[in-house]
């Protein structure tokens, strides 16, 4: 039993086959601030410190201390950045206005992006067949990775389902990948701006997630002359997240070939990150970096969280491409580490075959064009905004907007600032080891979107810094008025005066000088 009043607890004890009578507490009455208990011969008192509570303890019952059980090293070295930074927000909404969510990476938040039936149909059929009650093989049943060749296998990369293993989200899959290929005191390039989760997988392994930059001023292209800087003899491999999160950058062909000739020089592994694939717009085309030369080994890391939009589904894969067989004893690794979870949801992988081959084009299509419109309305009211420097995507479903420091200071300030007065939240860069800049998502309905920017540009009225000279402050005289008419509790936008900090993938920003240097300022 556990008293919480006054922090006693009466643990049982199971005498072994040595114990005697004399070792065992005898039955006795030990009376506490808070109520008379009885000690029977299988138990023993102790309670826990602070509280140290003074008992009357007769001579044959034992006392015994807790100290409190501190965290595991592996524990303490699994951080949050998202979570560290959201937390310091923690400023009250404006609560006449409706809150606006443009922090969250999630497509189903919104109710703009639903899947399509034929996914949650999918997943019906795959419930009421009762074929996948069971436990399956830990690297996913046959028919759900079979289905993973049939989609993404090509004459350029071809593969089997044995180079396939299944895992608890793209998430997973990157864990899996990264704990295959790398010990503690290697380092794996990851690039900044980059999705936090990274760091998060490198460093309770001891692994160093060393950033390299992308260049926001050339389009957020990888800056090859830093990454390739950065290799050493303990450098394994190179995360390429393409399309990419948070910038929206799609990488061209030639891009995606001169990153490969510095993975080919230093003998490099390439874990892609590919779980926007395919969610290009406004001309944009995606390469999976698997079908290009020099045919380096590469980890493909997807899902069907993003374009399907079923991120709670939590179903991914890896894919192992390695013509020269260079990954043999890493596969077996990560064969042996997916056996931690015994394998990913049965059901969602029952459904698996029907997703990937039954979904129409015209699904993905309808997507794009809502991620694209959004992208048009914030890009062309964000850019009229002094002191605001909007970087167009064409890809995945975000939006980096920089933040001149002359006028509205840190991107921390700013963003408290919107969330208190605008009720709109947006999330900061240095979640992305970018300061100077803050993320907004692109799946809200077009309305939605534009009562933000349109909150956002009266915050930026207001908040300008008075000391500018007047020919950087009278860009606001080409706004033109109002953008949108107000919103009540329009579809997408939650009213309920809360904002849900709980939500999003983390990670510990480190504010490095070469992140430093993404600032637009």
């Amino acid at each position: 039993q556990s008293h919480c009043s006054n922090q006693l607890h009466i643990c049982q004890v199971t005498a072994s086959p040595t114990t005697t009578s004399s070792t065992m507490p005898s039955r006795k009455n030990i009376p506490t601030p808070a109520f008379k208990s009885a000690v029977r011969e299988d138990q023993i008192v102790c309670h826990l410190k602070p509280s140290k509570l003074p008992l009357s303890i007769e001579n044959d019952a034992e006392e015994i201390y807790w100290d409190e059980l501190p965290q595991s090293h592996h524990a303490k070295n699994t951080v949050n950045p998202i979570r560290k930074i959201v937390d310091a927000l923690a400023v009250p909404p404006n609560p006449e206005k409706s809150l606006i969510k443009l922090h969250l990476g999630d497509p189903t938040l919104t109710g703009k992006l639903l899947p399509c039936p034929i996914v949650t149909q999918a997943m019906v059929d795959s419930v009421l067949s009762h074929k996948y009650d069971g436990y399956g093989p830990s690297v996913g049943v046959l028919e759900a990775r079979e289905a993973v060749v049939a989609k993404y296998s090509l004459s350029e990369n071809t593969f089997t389902a044995d180079d396939v293993i299944l895992a608890s989200g793209a998430s997973h899959a990157l864990q899996l990948a990264i704990e295959a290929i790398a010990d503690a005191g290697d380092n794996i390039l990851t690039p900044a701006p980059g999705f936090p989760l990274y760091m998060t997988l490198c460093r309770p392994h001891g692994i160093e997630d060393r950033a390299y930059k992308l260049d926001m001023a050339k389009g957020a292209l990888v800056d090859l002359i830093h990454m390739e800087s950065l290799i050493d003899e303990r450098t394994k491999a190179i995360i390429i997240n393409n399309p990419c999160n948070p910038t929206g950058a799609v990488f061209p062909r030639w891009h995606l070939e001169e990153i490969l000739k510095i993975a080919n020089r230093h003998h490099l592994t390439i874990i892609a990150d590919e779980i926007y694939g395919d969610l290009t717009y406004d001309g944009a085309e995606f390469i999976p970096i698997s079908t290009l030369s020099p045919k380096v080994p590469v980890i493909t890391c997807d899902g069907i969280a993003k374009r399907w939009l079923v991120p709670g589904w939590r179903l991914g894969w890896c894919i192992i491409h390695d013509r020269f067989r260079a990954l043999g004893e890493v596969k077996k690794a990560m064969i042996a580490l997916s056996q931690k979870i015994v394998g990913p949801c049965a059901l969602v992988q029952g459904a698996l075959p029907t997703i990937l081959r039954d979904t129409p084009e015209s699904f993905f299509d309808d997507v794009k064009v809502v991620l694209s419109a959004n992208a048009s309305v914030v890009y062309n009211s964000l850019r009229m905004i002094p002191g605001l420097h909007p970087v167009r995507p064409n890809g995945a479903m975000y939006m980096m907007v920089g933040i001149d420091r002359r006028f509205y200071g840190d991107e921390t300030t700013f963003v408290q600032g919107l969330i208190k007065e605008q009720s709109v939240f947006c999330l900061p860069g240095s979640a992305f080891s970018a300061p100077g800049w803050f993320r907004v998502v692109l799946t809200y309905p077009e309305e939605v979107t534009l009562e933000a920017c349109h909150r956002i540009t009266e915050y930026c009225g207001d908040h300008i810094n008075p000391d500018l000279p007047l020919e950087l402050r009278s860009g606001f005289d080409l706004l033109g008025g109002d953008i949108s008419p107000s919103l009540a509790e329009d579809e997408g936008v939650d009213a309920s005066g809360e904002v849900d900090f709980d939500s999003g993938r983390s990670t510990e920003s480190s504010e490095s000088p070469e992140s430093r240097a993404m600032s637009p300022v």
